[in-house]
């Protein structure tokens, strides 16, 4: 058992509806629904995929998906996000967002660290 399937129990065992999904050899789709929202969002919550990369976790976790209608209350896209599906295995379209970390330690950090760090995304309503 290698890290990606210690750290994918972990996480199932925070998120029981969480979705793990093998994407051609390449590393781990996880889907997660719902996400709840701070306030400054257009919904109350969204569906999140991010994907761990082959050689996870010494190649870290780099942007992720939400449903492809989450805006700013506003209305306004949110900042350092685009839509469509430029990531195969979620079947639909989606709002990347190119969200990145500078702190990742491949001997601390984990699955729960990415969403812990965009939970800090979604905390920034811009």
């Amino acid at each position: 058992m290698g890290p990606i399937d210690i750290h994918v129990q972990r996480l199932l065992a925070r998120y029981t509806n969480a979705r793990v999904l093998e994407v051609n050899g390449t590393g781990t789709m996880i889907s997660l629904r719902p996400v709840d929202l701070p306030p400054g969002w257009n919904k109350p919550a969204t569906e999140v995929h991010f994907f761990a990369p082959q050689g996870y976790p010494y190649a870290k976790p780099d942007c992720f998906w939400a449903d492809e209608d989450l805006r700013l209350v506003t209305g306004a896209m949110p900042q350092n996000a685009n839509t469509g599906t430029p990531m195969t295995g979620l079947g639909k379209g989606a709002l990347w967002f190119s969200w990145h970390t500078d702190h990742w330690n491949a001997g601390r950090d984990d699955l729960l660290t990415w969403i812990a760090a965009i939970k800090n995304r979604f905390a920034q309503a811009v």
